[in-house]
């Protein structure tokens, strides 16, 4: 069996045909064209890549998952902080998939059944996804609903990709997970504004909603319905009235919450505000084109540097690349390049990317700003589906 990435065996030429990326190349728009275009609009002529920088990125990516492999744990983890788990190895599975690696077979196959393995290990039986639990079987702490929805997600990825068998196993998880994610949806909020969004896992009694928390959830909701799970509409419709309530029209970009200490833009929220339309077919709306040229004013040039003590380099080099390829046309162009230089430009020896200089998420390690760096550079593959347009 070939080591060559499943979804990669094809020429260049053939992939790209594939997989629609041969779009348009206008310029960002101004915000007064509120037309869906198709996907042979998006960047026109123009290749996704050259044919030198899919040669920088090929490189770069596999030097990053090999680090990646060999820092796997006995229980297939990947070590971080406690309140981190299991995402943090969801995220790290989900980066050897967006290469084009699977389950069952080929360079890597072990790594993420190990990897799945310890997700799918870490449901309580209330049908959260995370390792800090409160009591004998509630899942509850600050991070919870982060572990939960991207331990989800990344199930719901991996689940059109394995065995039969291997898929009513997991096919049980998920199904307990979405009743867990519409279960905290639907708690009671302190402001009516947050109805539909998500924010830190709770018990009981109130609480309130964040675009951070409600993109995750949204991406895991999204991803199941495509794999032709039970997602009612109306679950999907709510999170978007939340989503769209979040973006700030004099900014011109998105907040990470509606008010008070939370009433703040940050390139990760704008990005991630971007991926939600885009989840919910609002893929180049007047809202999504103004926060697209408010991400092309806010650089990655200066390598895991904040902007602000909301601001995180990693997670919004996630999010925007994401974000800029559901744009495309020159929002791809003008973003991604230079996205990919920096990456490549500031690889360790090792392979990895230093941890998050945002000192309230270092302590995940750089096995988190690993993945989400090869997250952040992989959009042009589009293998996984859930980032495809």
């Amino acid at each position: 069996m070939s080591n060559q990435p499943h979804s990669l065996k094809l020429t260049r030429t053939v992939v790209i045909l594939v997989l629609g990326v041969i779009l348009t190349g206008g310029r960002p728009a101004s915000g007064d064209d509120t037309a869906r275009d198709t996907e042979e609009d998006r960047f026109g002529s123009r290749p996704l890549l050259t044919d030198a920088q899919f040669k920088k990125l090929d490189t770069s990516v596999d030097r990053a998952l090999t680090y990646l492999a060999r820092n796997q744990g006995d229980d297939g983890s990947y070590a971080t902080h406690a309140s981190g788990q299991p995402a943090v190895t969801a995220l790290v599975t989900m980066a050897f998939l967006a290469r084009g690696y699977v389950p069952d077979e080929g360079k890597y196959h072990e790594e993420i059944t190990r990897g799945v393995d310890y997700v799918l290990s870490m449901q309580a039986p209330d049908g959260a996804i995370t390792l800090q639990r409160v009591g004998r079987d509630r899942a509850a702490h600050f991070e919870g609903n982060y572990n939960h929805a991207i331990s989800a997600l990344v199930l719901t990825e991996v689940y059109g990709m394995t065995t039969a068998a291997r898929q009513a196993e997991i096919r049980k998880v998920i199904e307990k997970a979405l009743k867990l994610t519409r279960e905290q949806q639907t708690m009671s909020k302190r402001f009516p504004d947050d109805k539909g969004g998500w924010r830190y896992m709770r018990q009981f009694g109130v609480t309130d909603s964040d675009l951070s928390v409600t993109a995750w959830q949204l991406m895991f909701l999204r991803a199941a319905r495509n794999a032709e799970f039970d997602v009612p509409e109306e679950w999907i419709n709510e999170a978007m009235e939340y989503v769209r309530r979040t973006f700030d029209p004099e900014e011109q970009g998105f907040r990470y919450g509606l008010r008070g200490e939370d009433d703040y833009t940050s390139r990760g929220m704008v990005g991630a505000g971007v991926v939600s339309l885009s989840l919910g077919g609002e893929h180049n709306s007047k809202m999504a084109q103004l926060a697209g040229n408010w991400i092309l004013r806010s650089s990655f040039d200066k390598f895991n540097r904040t902007t602000s003590g909301d601001d995180r380099y990693h997670y919004g080099a996630f999010y925007c690349s994401q974000a800029m390829y559901q744009l495309g046309g020159d929002y791809w162009f003008e973003f991604y390049p230079k996205l990919l230089d920096v990456y490549v430009e500031n690889q360790n020896r090792d392979g990895s990317w230093d941890a998050e200089s945002n000192s309230n998420d270092d302590k995940y390690g750089a096995l988190y700003s690993t993945a989400l760096g090869v997250l952040a550079l992989t959009p042009p593959y589009q293998i996984l589906p859930i980032y495809q347009r």
